[in-house]
């Protein structure tokens, strides 16, 4: 009876029951590995065969999707909810606040910051191990700080999902461990990524391979759990995530030269995976994809089209018939975009427009509008809009002409 005690005693000590986000049993990956799983990868051409459930890679340029595989799923995100947790915090209070760290805090399971009831620490030195060294402690302490509670800052991040417009993602914890009710997709998770890396302070943290910081007066070092950030040319961030619900996760930004992506794995069977996976993905874009600038397409092919229909518009009973056409640039969405090397020589305008009006003619009517299209795909349209107010023809407009017809008329004669 007592071998059987001490048996139950080890086995519920010694064997973990439940997984927490990026817990630290992940399978050793060291550095080594992670460089020969990258050099592996490094002649992608075709469009690699994936082990991520859900993934999707998008230019930030443009936000188009250059690659996807069940991104519109929705699926559990683990640690990549710190992302979201993370531009919350920066977006609604100081840096240099002092957080005193509650029991709630010091007690969340799973990878941690290493936190203890009552110590003291700054809002920018938790922002760094959350996002660097993963803490869950550190997301619910930020968390606390505030809006109080975990559900008053999940309801935060509810709000910033509405008005990021990501539509297939619930919050309800700002650390990402398992639960039916939390969950995103590839494509919101992406969306959200390219928010955050607008701001200057998240797009530094993320951007962070090693940091020191102060707890209770005492130096601590943390390392990025993110194993692309150093290893791979042009990586500047995001995040890792592991639970047993969310598998292996990894959000990788990645820029070369002007062509700047975001990457997003989930669901991928182990850490190996997810490195690989990213660094397969990363490779086919950067292989087969180049930046253009759609603006000076546009403005050529329209000014060649302008010049050749710059006679081809009636005005009936307007002063003039000629009307200056410009497009309206406001509304143009983008100026780079990534387009498939296969698919460049495809990039075409096509303009359609109204060629009779009625005067008066005012000032920014639109005209017609400009489509672009690649590979017989639409991106998007603008207006073409004329520039100049053409009047409709008065008695001293019609007295004037006959005058000078008159006067033409017996000058021939004479």
């Amino acid at each position: 009876m007592k071998k059987i005690f001490i048996f139950i005693f080890l086995f519920f000590t010694l064997i973990p029951i439940t997984v927490y986000a990026d817990d630290e049993i992940e399978e050793d990956f060291d550095d080594l590995e992670i460089i020969e799983t990258i050099e592996a990868s490094a002649s992608v051409n075709d469009i690699p065969q994936i082990n991520a459930r859900h993934a999707i890679v998008i230019d930030r340029n443009s936000k188009q999707i250059l690659y996807g595989k069940n991104e519109t799923e929705q699926c559990k995100m683990a640690s990549t909810t710190k992302i979201m947790t993370a531009i919350v915090v920066i977006e609604n209070c100081s840096l240099d606040d002092v957080v005193i760290i509650s029991s709630k805090a010091a007690g969340t399971g799973g990878s941690r910051l290493g936190l203890s009831t009552g110590d003291e620490i700054t809002v920018q030195n938790l922002l760094y191990g959350l996002l660097l060294r993963s803490g869950n402690d550190a997301a619910v302490a930020l968390a606390e700080y505030v809006a109080g509670s975990v559900e008053e800052f999940a309801e935060m991040m509810n709000q910033k999902a509405a008005e990021l417009n990501l539509s297939s993602t619930h919050f309800v914890t700002p650390h990402g461990l398992d639960d039916d009710e939390h969950y995103t997709t590839a494509l919101d998770l992406a969306i959200l990524t390219d928010y955050a890396l607008e701001n200057e302070t998240f797009a530094k943290i993320v951007n962070t391979k090693t940091y020191t910081i102060t707890l209770n007066g005492y130096p601590k070092t943390l390392t990025n759990t993110n194993e692309l950030l150093g290893n791979f040319y042009g990586v500047y961030g995001v995040k890792t995530g592991f639970t047993n619900g969310a598998n292996r996760c990894l959000v990788t930004a990645c820029k070369r030269d002007n062509l700047d992506v975001i990457c997003v794995v989930l669901g991928c069977d182990t850490k190996k995976d997810r490195t690989r996976d990213s660094v397969s993905l990363l490779n086919y874009i950067f292989n087969n994809f180049t930046v253009v600038n759609i603006e000076n397409i546009i403005d050529d092919n329209f000014e060649n089209w302008r010049l050749l229909h710059i006679n081809s518009f009636t005005i009936n009973k307007g002063v003039s018939q000629i009307l200056l056409l410009s497009l309206d640039k406001t509304q143009l969405p983008y100026s780079l975009v990534a387009i498939n090397n296969s698919e460049i020589d495809k990039i075409n305008t096509n303009i359609s427009f109204t060629s009779y009006y009625e005067a008066p003619v005012f000032s920014n009517t639109v005209i017609g509008n400009l489509t672009l299209e690649v590979n017989n795909k639409d991106y998007f349209s603008i207006d073409i809009k004329n520039a100049n107010t053409i009047l409709k023809k008065g008695i001293v407009d019609y007295f004037s002409y006959l005058i000078t017809n008159y006067c033409k008329f017996f000058y021939n004669i004479f």
